[in-house]
C-alpha cells in the first residue's frame, strides 16, 4: 500500500463512529436512532427504561443492572456494538 493510501486508511479508521456501549443495550429510544448511539443521552427517555436484548430485562447476563454508565467495556457480558 502506498504511503498515501496508508495516511488516508488511518484518517478514516480514526474518523470512524466508535460507541462506548454494550451492543446488547437496549430502550425505546434506540429503536428511534438512525446512527450508533455514542453517549448516554441515546438510550435514555423520560422514562429512563433501559434492558439488556440478550435477558430482555434490566438485569443483564452478569446480573448486575443495566445501564449506559454501567454497559461498557469492561464488564464481562459486554460485546462491542459493532461487532
Amino acid at each position: 500500500m502506498s504511503d498515501a493510501a496508508s495516511e488516508m486508511t488511518e484518517k478514516f479508521e480514526s474518523a470512524a463512529v466508535q460507541s462506548p456501549f454494550c451492543g446488547s443495550l437496549r430502550s425505546k429510544k434506540y429503536f428511534k436512532l438512525d446512527v450508533i448511539p455514542t453517549n448516554a443521552d441515546d438510550y435514555i427517555d423520560a422514562a429512563n427504561h433501559c434492558w439488556c436484548r440478550e435477558t430482555q430485562q434490566v438485569i443483564g447476563v452478569d446480573g448486575g443492572l443495566v445501564e449506559p454508565g454501567r454497559c461498557v467495556a469492561g464488564r464481562t457480558c459486554y460485546r462491542s456494538a459493532l461487532s
